[in-house]
């Protein structure tokens, strides 16, 4: 399994994770899954329904929320504040390389009102620079 990295007690963020993975994920807390990877992305990287299928089996939810090079759209960041709102306990996003997760996570939570200092520092902990952010982060906060 990919190294997880914890921003806090609600996400964690991992590299690509396998279909074999979920049950893990599933034993050690986690009730649902946040795919922000696009198909294809790489050769060999296992299908978003592959995962899917392994969450649902595993009794976890699953919410494809992919992010492109092309950047983080509204709709996205909406789409992942309804995943960590509706979520009653530990979310895992991953990604390529838990990046684009951490970002995604830290614009929602803006979006719903968080503190830009405290998701900076959050992510920071967890190993993430996103200072490139913060302007976003300012914005989406004030209309929270």
């Amino acid at each position: 399994m990919p190294a997880m990295r914890r921003i806090d007690e609600t996400i964690s963020v991992a590299p690509q994770i396998a279909p074999e993975d979920v049950a893990a994920l599933a034993a050690a807390g986690f009730i649902a899954i946040v795919n922000n990877r696009p198909d294809d992305e790489d050769m060999g990287q296992p299908s978003g329904a592959a995962v899917q299928a392994a969450a649902e089996a595993a009794g976890l939810s699953y919410a494809a929320i992919p992010v492109t090079h092309a950047g983080f759209s509204l709709q996205q960041v909406e789409a992942m504040a309804a995943v960590l709102t509706g979520a009653s306990g530990p979310v895992l996003a991953f990604c390529r390389s838990g990046t684009r997760s951490c970002n995604l996570w830290a614009l929602a939570q803006a979006s719903q009102g968080g503190d830009p200092d405290t998701l900076t520092a959050k992510a920071a902990g967890a190993g993430y620079d996103i200072s490139g952010l913060r302007p976003l982060l300012d914005q989406l906060s004030a209309r929270g």
